[in-house]
């Protein structure tokens, strides 16, 4: 049997009229009552039924339902004394809204009950309601009675839909009918304000099916309780767990304040702000309890309106708020304070702050809350909840949820500050530990580039570029375990170590074991203090752009790649090595020859390797981002971070150095064989000359003169032959390099009065730049550096 339309139902008198009182209209059941068939009085106006021509009581301007009782004119000329209800039912479309007038035809019977169980079902103090199988009321306890605002006894043959227009009149309508179709149990929550009530309310309500003796549903039972206070308690939960939740996802201070705020729009206020204390002004740390007038930068704000028009201030603004403002008194009494419009609490407001009382009075803004964030003894800022769309104020439990959420939130937004001094501190000396600048160097163009991590915090990641004699330059890359101060120390340790080591001009693989060694008596130091063990990785290579080869050794540390100047990137083939402080295990060198504009592309494990991609398909995009090799280290240097580092930053430090090479031409190097006899010095000298003047270098002969004479005589009378000089002519450099196959390194000492020698060396060091020596697979080679004056 289909349903039948609830206007058409005949046991209920329905009309429909609109703003201008003209019937729109009429169904079978008004027939019924007052025998006017709908052609007689659909469109005309609906004044006209009432008896003697009077207006009658009418709904008021404001009202969304009314009822009473009216005095209609039957077809047939009699008076009808009608009880109506009448309700405002808005169009969907926009359009004017129209009334719906009902009165029941049909209460139905009334059977004599037992006095007391009438009395029960009457009195009972939930309300209750109870349906017949066609959906008509068929009675109301007192309780439900008062809250619909209806006589009970008049209400009896209307549908839900009847009693309001209310989208809840609907829902529970399709809600009955669900409950008679299957005859199960059906439980429904809603939140409206009953008639009378200032506030709404939550409602849960129960449709249960009545049943006669034989099992066939006849009828629904409406139970309604207000769990208001239960609602109120499952929110109060459900925001203290969403803030537990969603508040300190990050270690940023900003983000943390944004997230207080979000969370609690529009669950507990409709416009929160958060401001904080204004750090520089108290010497980097908040203050423990902060005087008056105030200083507070606003960090964030949420509103339930989109673009927070009701803030006064954009984050990053900084407003100072005098004795007497709620922001200022919360601090000060380290509690909340509630201050409301109706009472005058921010009238003061008028004469601090003109623009902020017209915010108040532009969106209705009628109570605050201003709450401290606080933790560990410190004051970080303050809370601001607001409300303006909700129409009732805070109330004091409002007040202890606001100050437990604000209470977890100072607490992360401490966390974030601890973090963000720690992570400054730890980057500043991280920058402090990494050369500022790279060295200009004939051997190499270098460029390079360190990224801290955006997450776990500085790292110990470093590089460097180191002039050695004759020339060359060593390039280093190496990365700390861990992160934080104790890391970035331990760079700074390691860094100047290596620079010490390259002086004295190891090679690659004896300089790592050195390392290593340093790193195995670190990790037992900080084992000693409870930090744990040092580890670390390290790639070291040294560069002679006389040869253009060069020597490369790795501990543990990702291989370079180079891009030579005409074909592909690829990975050097590079014996790994173990970790540096594993202990006691051998390191290989690997010497390779490199034609000038080769680059060679060093980097530490933050570069290829993430959460996204494994280092093998990082190592893809690095040799995709190095070509074409043509460009300036800077430009591939910035190609390389954008092509393998998210937009958001890296998870793990990065440090990167760019190198490419350069070749000294033959003819800025000359070499002789010399013969071991102190006689022969003098041809020595006089091709010294020559050669300088064929570099048009002859101010510089004479202090050249002495120093090749000084260290050819040392090699012949200390030294073992072979023996053999070279000369590098650089722009501004002219190297002196003496070689033989001795491994007794020479001694700077200082001569007594009467010795007849010690000088020569001590004269070498006042006449040069600087001087040394290294230890080659030969012997050694002692060197000298000579400044040349700058032609310009």
């Amino acid at each position: 049997m289909s349903p039948v339309n609830p206007f058409d139902d005949a046991a209920t008198a329905r009309v429909v009229v609109d703003d201008s009182g003209t019937l729109r209209e009429w169904n079978e059941g008004a027939r019924r009552l007052l025998g006017h068939p709908a052609a007689e009085v659909v469109g005309r106006p609906a004044a006209g039924l009432l008896a003697d021509g009077t207006d009658g009581p009418r709904p008021g301007p404001g009202d969304e339902r009314w009822n009473g009782t009216l005095a209609l004119r039957h077809r047939d000329g009699h008076t009808v004394s009608v009880w109506v209800l009448a309700h405002r039912r808005p169009s969907p479309d926009g359009a004017p809204g129209t009334w719906l007038a009902v009165s029941p035809l049909d209460r139905g019977p009334e059977r004599p009950e037992d006095p007391l169980v009438a009395a029960a079902l009457t009195q009972s103090p939930c309300a209750t309601m109870i349906f017949d199988d066609r959906l008509r009321l068929r009675g109301v306890n007192d309780v439900m009675a008062r809250l619909l605002g209806l006589p009970a006894d008049l209400v009896r043959g209307l549908r839900p839909t009847d009693l309001g227009s209310k989208p809840q009149n609907t829902e529970l309508e399709r809600r009955l009918r669900q409950v008679l179709d299957t005859g199960r149990t059906y439980d429904m929550h809603t939140h409206l304000k009953a008639t009378g009530e200032s506030r709404a309310h939550a409602w849960h309500a129960r449709i249960a099916p009545l049943s006669d003796p034989g099992g066939q549903v006849r009828g629904a039972c409406v139970s309604a309780h207000d769990f208001t206070e239960q609602h109120l308690s499952r929110e109060r939960l459900h925001l203290v767990n969403e803030a537990s939740v969603r508040i300190g996802t990050t270690l940023d201070v900003t983000r943390t304040a944004q997230e207080l705020a979000d969370v609690c729009v529009p669950t507990l206020a409709d416009f929160v702000s958060v401001d904080l204390l204004d750090a520089q002004e108290h010497g980097g740390e908040p203050a423990a309890v902060p005087a008056p007038p105030v200083g507070l930068r606003r960090a964030a704000h949420q509103s339930v309106n989109p673009g927070c028009p009701e803030a006064v201030a954009e984050p990053g603004r900084l407003d100072v708020y005098p004795a007497g403002s709620p922001q200022a008194e919360c601090l000060v009494a380290g509690r909340a304070i509630v201050a409301e419009v109706p009472s005058g609490d921010l009238e003061r407001w008028r004469e601090w702050d003109p623009v902020r009382v017209q915010r108040v009075e532009e969106y209705g803004i009628h109570s605050t809350m201003s709450v401290p964030l606080q933790a560990r003894g410190t004051t970080l800022g303050v809370a601001v909840f607001t409300r303006f769309r909700r129409p009732y104020p805070f109330t004091d439990d409002d007040r202890l949820l606001a100050e437990e959420v604000t209470a977890r939130a100072a607490v992360c937004i401490d966390n974030a500050r601890r973090y963000s001094r720690e992570r400054e501190s730890t980057l500043t000396l991280q920058r402090s530990l990494l050369p500022r600048w790279l060295p200009p160097t004939a051997a190499v163009e270098a460029a390079s580039r360190y990224l801290p991590a955006a997450r776990s915090g500085v790292g110990g990641d470093w590089f460097d570029v180191i002039p050695l004699s004759g020339m060359r330059v060593a390039m280093v890359v190496g990365d700390v375990v861990g992160h934080g101060i104790q890391a970035s120390a331990t760079m700074g340790r390691l860094r100047t170590a290596v620079r010490t080591l390259a002086d004295i001009d190891l090679t690659p693989d004896e300089l790592l074991t050195h390392l290593d060694d340093l790193v195995v008596r670190l990790s037992e130091e900080s084992g000693d203090d409870g930090t744990g063990e040092v580890g670390a990785t390290c790639l070291y290579a040294v560069y002679d752009p006389v040869s253009r080869r060069c020597s490369l050794a790795r501990a543990g540390h990702p291989a370079p790649v180079l891009v030579p100047p005409e074909g592909p990137p690829r990975q050097i083939d590079l014996p790994s090595g173990p970790p540096l402080g594993v202990g006691g295990l051998p390191f290989e060198s690997a010497e390779l020859e490199l034609r000038e504009g080769s680059v060679l592309s060093f980097y530490t494990d933050g570069l290829v390797e993430s959460r996204e991609r494994d280092a093998d398909a990082g190592q893809t995009l690095l040799r995709e981002a190095l070509v074409p090799s043509t460009d300036s280290l800077d430009t591939l240097c910035d190609r390389v971070l954008h092509a393998l580092l998210p937009s958001g930053g890296a998870a793990d430090d990065v440090a990167l150095l760019l190198a490419r090479t350069r070749g000294l031409p033959a003819g800025q190097v000359a070499t002789w064989d010399i013969p071991n006899d102190p006689s022969l010095v003098a041809p020595v000298r006089k091709q010294v000359v020559e050669q300088l003047s064929v570099w048009s270098l002859l101010e510089a002969s004479f202090t050249a003169e002495l120093v090749v004479s000084e260290l050819v005589t040392n090699a012949i009378r200390y030294g073992s032959p072979p023996i053999r000089l070279r000369l590098i002519h650089d722009r501004a450099t002219l190297i002196c390099e003496v070689s033989d196959t001795s491994h007794t390194a020479p001694h700077l000492r200082r001569a007594k009065t009467w010795d007849e020698g010690g000088r020569g060396l001590l004269l070498v060091a006042q006449l040069t730049q600087r001087w040394g020596s290294r230890h080659t697979t030969e012997g050694k080679t002692i060197w000298a550096e000579l400044g040349l004056l700058d032609e310009e």
